[in-house]
């Protein structure tokens, strides 16, 4: 059922995604306001690509890993939290980053179902100065992208941490 769910997420598109939660609930006389709705279909989202992120990072750690936990009598539980979950935070580290990073691009679609964010804000203030549009737009565009810098800096530093744990 999981991997039906990471399937339907995957291979659907976000603005899809938000119309469906936006206009789903109302249906089953469920009353959203569309920021909700956007945070539950975002949600949602990053969580099918997060998962899958997270299943093959466990998946790239070698499976002597394992057995070596179970030879020196380590359970299953103590084995996977002590030595495979480390390891495999330090491999999801940049995917992970960059799947939240495209979530803080993303929300630019939530626009789309009336949420007043980043960009819905620009349009506004663009409608009203349409001689300063493309000037407003590129205050949003560098406002985006210095959120998604400073992240990207957080993820290196991260990064450069865990990198003092790996043996060379």
């Amino acid at each position: 059922m999981f991997s039906v769910y990471v399937s339907a997420v995957r291979g659907t598109p976000l603005l899809v995604q938000l119309f469906i939660i936006f206009y789903l609930f109302p249906t089953f006389n469920i009353t959203l306001d569309p920021f909700p709705s956007a945070v539950i279909a975002f949600s949602l989202n990053v969580g099918a690509y997060a998962s899958e992120i997270i299943r093959a990072s466990i998946s790239s750690v070698p499976k002597g890993q394992w057995e070596a936990g179970y030879t020196i009598g380590m359970t299953y539980r103590k084995t996977l939290f002590r030595v495979i979950l480390p390891q495999a935070f330090r491999v999801s580290i940049p995917p992970l980053s960059n799947t939240f990073i495209s979530l803080i691009k993303d929300t630019s679609l939530a626009s789309q179902i009336l949420v007043a964010e980043l960009f819905r804000k620009a349009q506004e203030i663009g409608a009203q100065n349409l001689d300063q549009i493309l000037v407003i737009y590129i205050e949003a565009a560098f406002i985006y992208w210095i959120i998604c810098f400073l992240l990207s800096i957080v993820q290196h530093v991260i990064e450069r941490r865990l990198d003092r744990y790996v043996a060379k």
